[in-house]
């Protein structure tokens, strides 16, 4: 049962303050240099929203990375996936099992994007490694150097680095007769998205059984198979058809006006959630149906399609199609892993293998209001996959087809993330943003209007609600498609764009003659930062960055809005994210624990050592209450910021885990805490929790402290 303890409250820096937030480091996407021994990493610093390539190095210290990470208590690989992966016990059971019933013998076996090595050491393993496998090899190639340097170091710790031959190289690198001397006889691989193909398993394939691998060779996985099913559910909804859920707003804006119905939305593509998450609001109106099946022992084509009948179950309104698959593992078909929701496993009498977030189900979403359907009505599935992602149209029988991706009112389209249209369509949200400007704007004549972020919403909302403003948007990430954007919806919103202007240029370099020698009156944010969504809270601090930076501009009274900022924590138990962040130990008998700082580990550390926050969307990572009503596990603090937008606090924005389209920050704890009530809890349980925050400026990071008592 989870539980949250009393609310700690923790003020934050006004926007009349003039700190000065330096930069924090996070790794956002690499690429890899021809040399094996460097690699580049992208260093992003989201708090202004520049970023530059750094080297990383061979002979770096693994523990602490390259030298823009050794200031930072954000570990190298924190943010990624790698730590959960190896927390997957049943995945971690499936694979063991599979690749000690196919190896049998010595043999030649090949590990495409080996990660910690993990697959690579069971293979040895089940060759009998050291000197009883004399004809035995393990060929491994990873093409990411931080992940090699780790993987060194695994093999080493487990006596592994002379049973396994490691490249620092992708596998369409390797080359027989130069990289290694023969075709393997047996492939290892886990190169599976929650899509199943999106990091490249087809083009992997395609080339190993080119050129990398004898004819009808062994594989592990043999074989993966994507289903579907047929859904209902308003939450789903409203994260894509912005059309029609701000049809029922009352604030006169028209995100998406009639005629240009897709102008503003998502990219047609699947979408990874936690599906169980949303269980109560999904409601079933087919049975499970089979699309793809992919098989890893022989050559798989670039492109597929496949035309299915599926026969409704109930009546509902069609939103979208959930997806998830299955691996076969060994070749007879007795070892499977599984991603299908929880009420697939109910329906079949299995149990639940447990949470994880590396791999979730998918989402393809219906596009506007759906489509109608009645129970034993047939509905036509066209289904096409190419190299890297699977689509989907849609139509009932005796229906003209539904697209998934046709787009009215001309080929321009802005693109943002589902969270961000459900927040713009959300009645609740526009109405705090429409007080929070009409007091701002209040008896202010002619004001100049400064949008610091790329809030779309505010820039057209203070165009239409003050017909003599000017409105200078900066749109940092949308820059020219956020301004042809702007053009194209101007006359449906009631507005000009004389009185619009969108400077691409960076805020530092903004000027009086960008004014045309005005002083700002008004300097606004929600605050949103595009391609910023997966980041820490207190990072769209960076609109106080950008307050700072725009100093010279603003005149003596000039507002800010939001005008202030509080962090908020809650202690809460959260057994399922704990669980797979803790720290490594033996997986499947092998020892991973030199992998634990780099990748970030949380739970289970030794003291003093603490691991780093996290950015989740706290409702899907497992269960959760938010009151403190019973006794508990506490495994660590859900941190967010409540935005004040007026200078009279009475206009306040929420991004806590209630409001499921904000991400919080997650601390957990190296040991979790047993927490009970005051007055009826045991002396071994904790009923207070202290916590103490700091900024700090030096290196734009959020330290948290936390007493229990």
């Amino acid at each position: 049962m989870l539980s949250l303890v009393p609310t700690a409250l923790i003020p934050f820096i006004t926007a009349r303050s003039s700190w000065t937030i330096l930069s924090l480091v996070t790794a956002a996407r690499t690429m890899s240099s021809s040399s094996n021994q460097r690699a580049f990493q992208l260093r992003v610093d989201p708090l202004t929203g520049n970023s530059e390539w750094v080297v990383i190095d061979e002979e770096e210290d693994q523990d602490q990375g390259p030298e823009i990470f050794k200031n930072s208590q954000q570990p190298m690989l924190a943010m990624t996936s790698y730590l959960d992966m190896l927390n997957d016990s049943p995945r971690n059971r499936a694979y063991a099992e599979a690749i000690n019933k196919t190896i049998t013998a010595p043999c030649h076996v090949l590990d495409i994007g080996a990660g910690t090595g993990l697959l690579s050491m069971m293979a040895a393993r089940a060759m009998g490694s050291g000197a009883s496998m004399p004809q035995g090899k393990v060929t491994a190639c990873e093409s990411y150097l931080p992940m090699v340097k780790i993987m060194r170091r695994v093999m080493r710790l487990n006596g592994m680095e002379k049973n396994i031959y490691l490249f620092n190289k992708r596998s369409d690198e390797l080359k027989v007769g130069v990289d290694i001397s023969s075709r393997a006889d047996v492939l290892v691989s886990e190169i599976l998205d929650s899509e199943l193909l999106g990091e490249g398993l087809i083009p992997s394939l395609q080339h190993a059984h080119d050129m990398l691998l004898v004819e009808n060779p062994l594989t592990v996985p043999y074989r993966a198979t994507t289903y579907g099913q047929l859904v209902e559910s308003s939450f789903l909804w409203r994260l894509h058809d912005l059309h029609n859920n701000e049809a029922k707003t009352s604030d006169g804006i028209r995100l998406v006006p009639t005629g240009v119905d897709s102008i503003l939305g998502v990219k047609p593509q699947q979408y990874a959630y936690h599906c169980d998450a949303m269980e109560k609001e999904i409601k079933l109106l087919s049975e499970p149906f089979k699309i793809f099946e992919f098989d890893f022992w022989k050559r798989p084509d670039s492109h597929g399609e496949t035309q299915l009948c599926i026969k409704a179950t109930n009546d509902g309104q069609l939103h979208a199609v959930v997806s998830w698959w299955v691996l076969q593992l060994d070749r007879e078909g007795t070892i499977f892993y599984s991603t299908a929701p929880r009420w697939i496993s109910l329906q079949n009498n299995k149990s639940d293998e447990g949470w994880c977030d590396h791999w979730k189900q998918c989402v393809w979403f219906v596009p506007g209001q759906g489509i109608p359907i009645s129970n034993d009505q047939e509905v036509h599935l066209h289904a096409v996959h190419d190299e890297t992602s699977i689509s989907y149209n849609l139509d009932k029988q005796s229906q003209t087809d539904v697209k998934m991706h046709g787009i009215k009112g001309g080929d321009f389209q802005l693109l943002l993330s589902p969270e961000r249209i459900a927040i713009y369509g959300d009645n609740e949200w526009r109405g705090i943003m429409l007080t929070a400007i009409r007091s701002a704007l209040k008896g202010r004549i002619d004001p100049l209007c400064v949008v610091a972020d790329d809030s779309v919403f505010l820039t057209i909302l203070i165009a239409q609600l003050s017909k003599t403003s000017n409105v200078i948007s900066l749109l940092p990430g949308l820059r020219a498609k956020g301004a042809q954007y702007l053009q194209a919806v101007a006359d449906a919103n009631g507005f000009s764009m004389d009185r619009v202007q969108v400077l691409e240029k960076k805020q530092s370099l903004l000027s009086v003659l960008d004014t045309h020698h005005q002083k700002v009156d008004l300097l606004i944010g929600e605050p949103f930062y595009s391609g910023t969504e997966g980041m820490l809270p207190w990072h769209n601090l960076r609109f106080w960055k950008e307050r700072t930076i725009l100093n010279s501009v603003l005149s003596e009274d000039a507002l800010m809005m939001p005008c202030k900022g509080i962090l908020k924590a809650c202690a809460m138990s959260l057994p399922d994210l704990w669980n797979s962040r803790r720290s490594l130990d033996k997986i499947e008998g092998f020892d991973h624990s030199v992998a634990n700082t780099t990748l970030g580990a949380c739970g289970e550390l030794p003291t003093p050592q603490e691991g780093p926050c996290l950015p989740c969307f706290v409702w899907q990572s497992g269960k959760y209450k938010v009151e403190f009503v019973e006794p508990g596990m506490c495994h660590g603090f859900a941190l967010w910021i409540d935005w004040v937008m007026d200078s009279e606090n009475s206009v306040i924005l929420s991004t806590g885990p209630d409001e499921r389209y904000w991400k919080q920050g997650v601390k957990l704890l190296a040991t979790p805490a047993a927490v009970g009530i005051e007055g009826s809890s045991s002396p071994s349980e904790c009923c207070h929790a202290v916590m103490e925050a700091s900024f700090e400026p030096s290196n734009g990071e959020l330290i948290v402290r936390h007493v229990f008592s």
